[in-house]
């Protein structure tokens, strides 16, 4: 087998598979929280705590900053070890991030705001509907971790939407890189939204901003050491 058939059969889809993984697990974690059920969920990551919803909405939004993490690792991977292949997982990576802050928007959207709200009209009406919606827009502006979280998630959607081989040939690969560059507004933001999100313990926010930091540091120290235009097998390489 070629190295590009055991990128494309073999690693590719075993990187999916762990990727699933962790969905798999914070499903099982929400049925546990409100179903009242421990008795799997300490084999796997440890007991719920007091509050489990907070558990799943902190496990979501880490999974969304790891896979942003490791979409920014792609390139300076590539570029010290000099296979280019891993350029080819970059896609995949960056979607799944924005599959996790998917998953992290909605556990606060649904089981946080929509949950926590009376509907004396019932659930599915359009008093309901609007009740929501104020609920939801009201935490996005009054709050400012919330703010700058919702600001991450809409900057991820051009970047998954436009993240096809069809959407580069039809932006051109210099606009689509330069649309792109967003991923490190969403990378440098999401850590400060998550700093601002704990009250006590912040250890980890840190160490993911400091992460972040490097894999930017790296590209800025790149750009003025290695100054060169991208060719356009790696434009096209990305959506493969």
């Amino acid at each position: 087998m070629s190295e590009n058939q055991i990128t494309r059969w073999l690693l590719k889809p075993a990187v999916f598979v762990a990727a699933v993984v962790p969905a798999a697990i914070l499903m099982y974690l929400t049925w546990a929280a409100y179903n009242g059920s421990q008795s799997a969920w300490p084999a796997l990551t440890g007991n719920l705590s007091a509050n489990p919803l907070e558990d799943i909405t902190h496990r979501t939004g880490d999974w969304a900053l790891r896979f942003l993490c490791l979409t920014l690792a792609v390139t300076p991977l590539r570029r010290l070890t000099r296979w280019n292949g891993a350029i080819r997982f970059r896609r995949l990576l960056g979607l799944f991030a924005f599959f996790y802050a998917i998953l992290h928007f909605l556990t606060w959207a649904i089981l946080d705001r929509y949950m926590s709200l009376n509907f004396p009209d019932g659930v599915m009406s359009w008093g309901a509907v609007r009740t929501f919606a104020a609920s939801v827009v009201d935490d996005i502006y009054k709050r400012t971790f919330i703010t700058i979280g919702f600001a991450v998630f809409v900057a991820m959607w051009p970047l998954a939407l436009t993240s096809t081989a069809g959407m580069i040939r039809r932006l051109g690969g210099r606009r689509w890189q330069r649309l792109h560059r967003a991923i490190y507004f969403a990378a440098m933001a999401a850590p400060v939204h998550y700093f601002l999100s704990v009250k006590a313990d912040f250890r980890q926010p840190a160490v993911y901003g400091l992460i972040v930091a490097m894999l930017l540091g790296f590209r800025v120290y790149w750009a003025r050491t290695h100054a060169r235009p991208p060719s356009r097998t790696e434009v096209s390489n990305i959506s493969s």
